[in-house]
């Protein structure tokens, strides 16, 4: 494929847009991260607000990004907001996180989930199968096919973004399609009054579940459960910080739309609108996914499901024996499709990024069918690394802090902009400002706050992969001034 251009081509409509965002939204989280979450809340009342504040935080953030995109509509997103409201040093920061970890790591994870959920289905594709034993470096046959599905869908969307498009449009309506299924099956076959009653009747009972060898007020198989109540007010804030790392990362990404603004039509209306209707489709999604969730099943069921996979341990109750077949199918397609958006959004990021000189500078060109092949090959090399690493989930759990320091820059990017440059066009204003901006900025810098007291190993080695992009970024200068 030849090089041939350096601009994108709109070819993105609204539906297409708001696919992205739902699409890479919704990966496999919801079927697992709510045991996490219980465990650390214990209570189902305490489950669903977590759920709430985090659909609320999302939907406050991509109202507010509305303004950005609007104002900025060309390919990169945060990383351009960022430049343009402080300077190229913090939208590089961004960027290079994006790449080490944020974006990348998220692939991989998810190309993992795809793998695991397989191996229902095909035994042979479990991580429990290896292929190679170094002592040291172990591969299983899950990494492979993680690494297979990230080649393919790199080279899918090689071919132009149209071909990216048809995958993103037919598998995220596939995916919201099925979920709306399993959660209408939930209530209709598979609730029980006796249990909804139990998990509601003491639904605010604010406390820490966990195993213990007797004197418990639950038994799950046989097992004894304990809800500890927490000592403090302040131990409480740490335990809703704590579950909110999960719930934060499975409604993560929802940003991926403004990294292709280039490609979509009328971007300064449509991507306002697509980052409203498809993070408001997924908060609906995943609150009424956990209420059926405590229809269906104990709150210690919740907690304590086999490897965390609650809804497999849901459909089970739905469906029988061939419930976890249905779950991952399921998992598989929105995997597939949640991978499909974050590789064909992110390649978008590194692009801007060469073409402003701080990335390899070939990575700024476009093939010969107007996609930046070179960006979205690098892409998948790193993700495949971080794949066979066997250490993804625990980079994402390490910038969990990170990637909330810059959704806290990027809003209040947007008060410094309305101060820097009053006469910029601003096609659509964010909503509900200044007080929701406001809110979204105390909440998340809150919640940062209580990761840095109660998980500090998160926040600093989250900080320490930003900080290694200081040096970086002046090399990359030094580079830019050489070669000028």
């Amino acid at each position: 494929m030849s090089q041939t251009g350096t601009s994108f081509k709109p070819t993105l409509g609204l539906l297409d847009a708001t696919m992205v965002v739902a699409g890479s939204m919704i990966g496999s989280g919801i079927f697992i991260v709510s045991a996490d979450i219980t465990r650390n809340v214990g209570s189902a009342g305490w489950l669903i607000f977590i759920w709430l504040l985090t659909g609320f935080m999302t939907l406050t953030a991509a109202l507010s990004y509305g303004e950005l995109s609007a104002m900025y509509p060309k390919a990169g997103g945060q990383y351009v907001y960022l430049k343009e409201a402080y300077n190229p040093l913090i939208g590089f920061l961004y960027g290079w996180s994006f790449f080490a970890v944020i974006q990348t790591g998220t692939i991989a994870a998810v190309g993992v989930a795809f793998s695991k959920f397989a191996a229902y289905i095909f035994p042979a594709l479990s991580e429990k199968h290896i292929l190679l034993d170094l002592v040291y470096f172990k591969i299983s046959a899950a990494q492979i096919v993680s690494i297979i599905l990230v080649v393919f869908l790199t080279y899918i969307n090689t071919r132009g973004v149209k071909e990216g498009k048809l995958i993103q449009t037919t598998f995220t309506m596939a995916k919201l399609l099925a979920l709306f299924g399993l959660i209408i099956f939930g209530f209709t076959i598979g609730a029980s009054a006796g249990i909804w009653d139990a998990n509601w009747s003491d639904s605010w009972n604010f406390g820490k579940l966990a195993k213990t060898e007797g004197g418990s007020e639950l038994v799950y198989l046989g097992e004894a459960i304990t809800k500890t109540p927490y000592a403090s007010q302040f131990a409480i804030i740490g335990a809703i910080a704590a579950a909110m790392v999960g719930s934060i990362f499975s409604s993560d990404a929802w940003n991926n739309v403004t990294f292709i603004a280039g490609e979509i039509k009328r971007p300064e209306r449509n991507i306002g609108l697509s980052l409203f209707f498809g993070t408001l489709i997924v908060t609906i999604i995943y609150v009424c996914a956990n209420l059926m969730y405590t229809a269906v099943l104990p709150m210690n069921e919740i907690a304590f499901a086999e490897n965390d996979r609650v809804a497999v341990a849901a459909s089970h109750n739905i469906f029988g024996n061939a419930g976890t077949i249905v779950i991952a199918i399921m998992i598989m397609i929105s995997t597939f499709g949640c991978n499909n958006g974050l590789i064909l959004s992110g390649a978008r990021v590194y692009f801007t990024m060469a073409r402003d000189g701080l990335f390899f500078r070939s990575v700024g060109t476009l093939n010969g069918n107007g996609v930046p092949a070179k960006a979205l090959w690098i892409q998948c090399l790193w993700a495949c690394i971080l794949c066979l690493s066997g250490k993804y989930g625990d980079l994402l759990d390490y910038v969990v802090f990170v990637v909330l320091i810059f959704y806290i820059l990027t809003i209040a990017g947007i008060f410094k902009l309305r101060i820097k440059s009053p006469d910029l066009p601003r096609p659509y204003k964010a909503f509900g400002y200044p007080l929701l901006p406001a809110i979204y900025i105390v909440l998340a810098t809150a919640m940062c706050i209580a990761l840095l007291v109660f998980k500090p190993k998160f926040a600093s080695f989250g900080l320490l992969i930003v900080l290694v992009g200081i040096p970086l970024y002046y090399i990359a200068v030094a580079g830019k001034k050489e070669s000028a």
